[in-house]
């Protein structure tokens, strides 16, 4: 097992199966806050639920698909990010988070997220990374805005929750924007 450090106190590891008790008393904390947010196949109400997501997302990433990464914060899990797709063919990915209510605003998501995003254009040779939200997620704008993407159109009504339909924004950044922005810094 690894985990990278996204500071002293946080680290960032592969969320595996075998985690599916720890994963599920994160759900526990986060199901209310995240769900009208993330898909609602992410959304477990329980331990079996939390076991069927992290093999879902096992087989994806064993057919070179999607991943999923834990973050943890003084030893908890209290979020994470995801390949949500990723096409090696195509050379595009999309890369999501979540987190629970005590986790937001903790400097925890834009590192991680740019750690999968440096991963994907600089290991996997992708050329694009796309990043998807609600129209009226600010915070998850502001974390595409963060990471140098651009807010490249809006999927009106796409996102349905709650008896309703919402917008959906969709975020870019190229492999050359990513280098460029990379080398200035």
């Amino acid at each position: 097992m690894f985990s990278l450090p996204l500071r002293d106190d946080a680290v960032l590891f592969p969320l595996e199966v075998r985690h599916a008790e720890e994963f599920a008393a994160h759900m526990d904390r986060a199901r209310e806050h995240i769900r009208p947010w993330v898909g609602q196949a992410f959304v477990t109400d329980d331990l079996d639920g939390a076991r069927g997501t992290l093999l879902r997302y096992a087989e994806r990433q064993a057919a070179d698909g999607a991943r999923l990464y834990g973050i943890r914060l003084d030893g908890k899990l209290v979020g994470g990010v995801m390949f949500v797709s990723l096409d090696a063919v195509g050379g595009t990915c999309e890369v999501g988070c979540w987190v629970e209510p005590a986790a937001e605003g903790r400097g925890l998501v834009t590192p991680a997220c740019a750690t999968l995003i440096e991963w994907a254009f600089a290991e996997r040779g992708l050329h694009r990374a796309e990043w998807h939200c609600r129209g009226d997620n600010v915070r998850s704008g502001a974390v595409a805005a963060r990471l140098g993407m651009t807010l490249e159109g809006t999927l009106r009504e796409s996102w349905p929750f709650g008896g309703e339909r919402h917008d959906t924004q969709v975020w870019a950044v190229l492999a050359p924007e990513w280098r460029a922005a990379a080398s200035a810094r």
